[in-house]
């Protein structure tokens, strides 16, 4: 197959259909959170978790289709999957013999303890050819697809084990955006070296992530700056940057933009990147800008963190808290 020139952003096709997004969560996590219900009370909670989840958890929220591509294995798989059944998304299952990761939290105190966790058990290759057939597939039926990367139940993003080969994603991506899909990526280090490799739409990573992996020396307003132009370079036509507190900057249809949201108080950080990816997704599947896209997934992700819910929150209030998101040229 020749490479075609990928469709841009924001001229996905029309169809009859609901928007749809597909998002890989290669091998998602079983969390398992203790949370106190007051006086000498405890409450246990179980979820399916990791970033992949949590993005098509939220994307299904703000009313488009979601079909998430995984694998399961273990017991860990069996309960993740059984929990999925019961949320408004899709699931394209492969069946693994290796176990998913899982990790069990106390959170009675207010703050989040670990427990107990274990790492995924990597695929075989006749496991992660049958994922990447199903993401493939279900990516061509949709109008946008996030690539979500490795889960680990305590690990840092640059030490995360790799259960599917890196070449994974620079295939996905390229196959995808060969046939007019629009391809969003929230990754960071080597796994994002190689989905740039095939070409990115919109690439979503945090300051943190930057600086983990060796991308910037400092998280400076300067040194984002120049990652994202780098980054852009290396095959992602548009780039956001999220600073957790601070205005997250992002490179869109060759402008610099800051972007600032209304000052909150958080209950939990954990989870917010993913919403700002999944708000991303919704939105350019619903044909919005590109930057109309950004200002949905700022509003989605500062929710977020008033909430003690990852990756949770209400369509409505995301939708009218957009009006408050501001976005600033940045002089260059």
């Amino acid at each position: 197959m020749t490479s075609a020139t990928p469709r841009p952003v924001g001229t996905v096709a029309p169809g009859t259909r609901r928007s749809r997004v597909v998002v890989l969560a290669p091998t998602p996590l079983l969390t398992v959170t203790v949370e106190s219900a007051g006086g000498d009370a405890d409450e246990i909670h179980f979820h399916p978790g990791g970033q992949g989840v949590w993005v098509a958890r939220l994307a299904a929220s703000l009313g488009v289709d979601v079909v998430l591509c995984s694998s399961f294995g273990g017991e860990s798989g069996t309960v993740i999957r059984a929990l999925l059944e019961e949320w408004d998304i899709s699931v394209r299952a492969v069946d693994a013999a290796g176990w998913n990761g899982a990790y069990l939290h106390d959170r009675r105190s207010g703050e989040r303890r670990s427990l107990a966790a274990i790492d995924v058990v990597g695929r075989s290759r006749h496991e992660v050819d049958e994922l990447y057939g199903v993401t493939f597939v279900a990516g061509l039926e949709a109008d946008v697809v996030v690539l979500g990367g490795p889960e680990s139940a305590h690990l840092a993003p640059a030490d995360v084990p790799h259960p599917v080969p890196l070449d994974f994603y620079t295939r996905l991506a390229r196959d995808l955006r060969w046939n007019g899909i629009l391809v969003i990526a929230d990754l960071c280090g080597s796994v994002l070296a190689a989905a740039l490799q095939g070409g990115l739409d919109v690439l979503k990573i945090s300051d943190e992530e930057l600086a983990v992996t060796g991308e910037v020396p400092d998280t400076s307003k300067t040194s984002l700056i120049s990652a994202i132009d780098r980054l852009a370079g290396r095959g992602a036509e548009a780039v956001v940057v999220t600073r957790a507190e601070r205005p997250t900057l992002a490179l869109l249809d060759g402008v610099l933009y800051e972007i600032r949201a209304p000052q909150v108080d958080p209950v939990d950080e954990r989870g917010a990147g993913d919403s700002v990816t999944a708000g991303i997704a919704a939105a350019l599947a619903r044909r919005l800008s590109l930057p109309e896209a950004v200002r949905l997934g700022t509003a989605a992700g500062t929710l977020n963190v008033t909430r003690r819910g990852l990756a949770s929150g209400s369509q409505r209030e995301i939708e009218l808290l957009v009006s408050h998101i501001e976005m600033i040229e940045v002089a260059r």
